[in-house]
């Protein structure tokens, strides 16, 4: 007579963690705005196919904001502002920083262009009349939020600024202004570290 095989224990599956943001943010930046993401934690948005980025200090990309148009993205980083604007804005920059007498010059600016990325705010954050950082405080424990976030649509690149809208008839921001601008404000900024002053409070 045969005996009965042992009894062995049904292993219980482990317990799945619940699902985080990440799927419903690459939906809305994918789906709604048309924008290319790379998973992670942090999310990241891919630079250089629909918008490039001037991420400069909060304080020079404060006084760029009256250049660009209600519409017009803006990021916020700890003690960096990131100014969406138009693809292909990234290759200009040197040749637009000579024109404009900045060539040279160590400015603390830095173009996004085709390869890099940027983290992704999450969805509607700064939507509720959220503003730029107090001068001299940074947006809290370094996480990438929307100052001006991106309308809904897949349209957003009309509002970027651009070498077009120069002198022209266009809606969009001239990035001319948006550049000597935030050149002028980091210049400032380097000048007064040399001389041992800290930012401008006032």
């Amino acid at each position: 007579m045969v005996g009965s095989l042992p009894t062995l224990p049904v292993p219980f599956p482990s317990p799945r963690r619940p699902l985080g943001p990440e799927p419903w943010i690459r939906h809305w930046y994918e789906n709604e705005l048309g924008w290319a993401t790379v998973p992670g934690t942090p999310v990241r948005l891919v630079v250089g196919r629909r918008f490039d980025v001037l991420d400069v200090p909060v304080e020079a990309g404060r006084a760029a904001l009256r250049h660009l148009g209600p519409a017009s993205p803006v990021a916020a980083q700890a003690d960096r502002m990131r100014l969406l604007v138009a693809a292909g804005s990234a290759q200009e920059l040197p040749g637009l920083l000579q024109w404009l007498e900045w060539g040279g010059i160590d400015l603390d600016l830095v173009a996004l262009g085709a390869g890099t990325l940027m983290d992704a705010p999450p969805p509607g954050a700064g939507a509720a009349g959220a503003r730029p950082p107090a001068r001299g405080r940074s947006v809290s424990q370094g996480a990438a939020v929307w100052l001006r976030p991106p309308g809904p649509g897949c349209e957003v690149e009309a509002s970027l600024p651009t070498l077009s809208a120069l002198g022209g008839s266009g809606g969009s921001p001239d990035l001319v202004r948006v550049v000597d601008t935030v050149a002028a404000h980091c210049h400032r900024l380097r000048l007064r570290r040399a001389c041992g002053r800290g930012p401008d409070l006032s």
